[in-house]
C-alpha cells in the first residue's frame, strides 16, 4: 500500500507548465523561456501573443509541445496572467510526461488545469481522469473523474532495488 501511495504522489506532483519556482534545481522562473513555432501573432489591444503550428516551449528541463499556445498579459503588459495550450498538448519533464487536448496555467492562483482526456505517465505507470488540477506552488494535485467517469491509476510493480527501495 505504501508503494502505491509513493507512486501516486510522484505522478500527482508532475510540474507541468511550471512558470513558478522549481523546488529541485533552483528557480525555474529565473530561467529564460524559449518558444518556437511556425507563426506568431501579437495583439497589443487584447494583450495576447499567439504561437501556432508545431509549438515547442522550453524552460530548463521542462518542454511543452502543442498546436497552439496563447499567452495572456496583465493590464500593464509586463507580466503573464495566464498561458493556454491547445491541441496535441504534451509535456515532458525528466522521466515524467503528460498529455491532454487543452491546458491552462493561471498565475494568480498558481494552478494548472488539464482537460480533454488528460493523462500523466511515469515509466509504465499511468494516471487518468476528466480534469487534472495542479497547485504549482504547493506541489499538490487533484484529479476528478467528471460526469460518469472515474479516476484511473495503473501502477506497475518495480523490481526490488531498482527504484531505491
Amino acid at each position: 500500500m505504501g508503494r502505491v501511495i509513493i507512486v501516486l504522489c510522484a505522478l500527482l506532483l508532475l510540474p507541468l507548465l511550471t512558470f513558478g519556482a522549481e523546488k529541485r534545481g533552483g528557480e525555474l522562473s529565473a530561467q529564460p523561456i524559449q518558444i518556437k513555432s511556425d507563426a506568431l501573432t501579437a495583439d497589443s489591444g487584447k494583450k495576447t501573443a499567439t504561437f501556432s503550428g508545431n509549438v515547442v516551449a522550453r524552460r530548463g528541463e521542462l518542454a511543452i509541445y502543442a498546436d497552439r499556445l496563447v499567452v495572456y498579459y496583465g493590464e500593464k503588459g509586463d507580466k503573464v496572467d495566464r498561458a493556454e495550450v491547445f491541441g496535441n498538448v504534451r509535456i515532458v519533464h525528466g522521466v515524467r510526461r503528460g498529455q491532454a487536448a487543452h491546458g491552462v496555467y493561471d498565475t494568480s492562483t498558481g494552478t494548472i488545469v488539464l482537460d480533454g482526456n488528460p493523462k500523466l505517465f511515469q515509466d509504465d505507470d499511468v494516471l487518468t481522469g476528466a480534469v487534472i488540477t495542479y497547485f504549482v506552488n504547493e506541489q499538490r494535485s487533484t484529479v476528478t473523474g467528471g460526469a460518469g467517469g472515474r479516476v484511473e491509476a495503473i501502477i506497475h510493480p518495480r523490481e526490488k532495488g531498482k527504484d531505491g527501495h
